[in-house]
């Protein structure tokens, strides 16, 4: 009996747009769920559970802003932001939001679909070998169940920082360029935007209560990248 398709929920008030992502995506072996606005987005996504939202910032009403802010308070679900050719800010305000990717119009297919494989890899990252927990300063780390807790309270992570903060302790005590993490996570087309690792490095900290100014386990090195403490 073959398996559930990958589901992808499209959020566009443009009709062609949808439909042109519809029939890419479908062709591309996804199941697709449409959304016109924010609130059936919001509504589909708890109903339908999809894989990814592929969601556009421009909507009237609710913008993509406002429907990613309300679907970071209780889910992880990966969200690629669709923004404006020269809109930089868009970029930054979704990734502060907790995006996990962006691409920006007009794309070509190939490049959607290059974006939607590399996200979607990320969220489903298992390590093939089970891995004993980690565990340093009141940080636990349980690879096998993909689960963090800091000070014992689980805290949530996407996965693009699940995935970041996994590279970092399994090099822990080594220093990681940039570009090697920006290769790792996000892949070899993106160590030219290191905005995005800034982005997801200061989230990152944030929920595991880090202060850039006295880390207690992300340190920055100026001008080279970042090294988690070896214990």
């Amino acid at each position: 009996m073959p398996g559930r398709k990958t589901s992808i929920l499209v959020v566009d008030d443009d009709h062609g747009m949808r439909r042109l992502l519809r029939r890419s995506l479908e062709l591309a072996g996804y199941d697709v769920v449409e959304a016109a606005d924010g609130p059936t987005a919001l509504d589909s996504a708890r109903a339908k559970a999809p894989d990814l939202v592929l969601l556009d910032v421009m909507m009237p009403g609710m913008d993509g802003f406002e429907v990613c802010q309300q679907m970071r308070q209780n889910s992880s679900l990966p969200i690629v932001m669709v923004t404006a050719r020269g809109q930089d800010m868009e970029k930054v305000t979704g990734l502060d939001l907790g995006a996990d990717d962006y691409i920006t119009k007009p794309f070509g297919i190939d490049e959607l679909l290059a974006r939607v494989k590399a996200v979607l890899r990320r969220s489903t990252l298992r390590d093939e070998m089970p891995q004993p927990p980690f565990e340093y300063d009141g940080l636990h780390l349980d690879f096998n169940q993909h689960q963090v807790i800091v000070e014992g309270k689980e805290t949530n992570l996407t996965s693009t920082e699940y995935k970041l903060l996994v590279i970092l302790v399994f090099g822990r005590g080594n220093v990681l360029t940039q570009d090697m993490l920006l290769s790792k996570v996000w892949g070899e087309s993106y160590t030219v935007d290191a905005h995005v690792l800034h982005v997801n490095i200061a989230r990152l900290r944030q929920k595991l209560g880090d202060d850039p100014a006295n880390p207690r386990y992300i340190l920055t090195k100026v001008g080279v990248g970042y090294c988690f403490k070896k214990p």
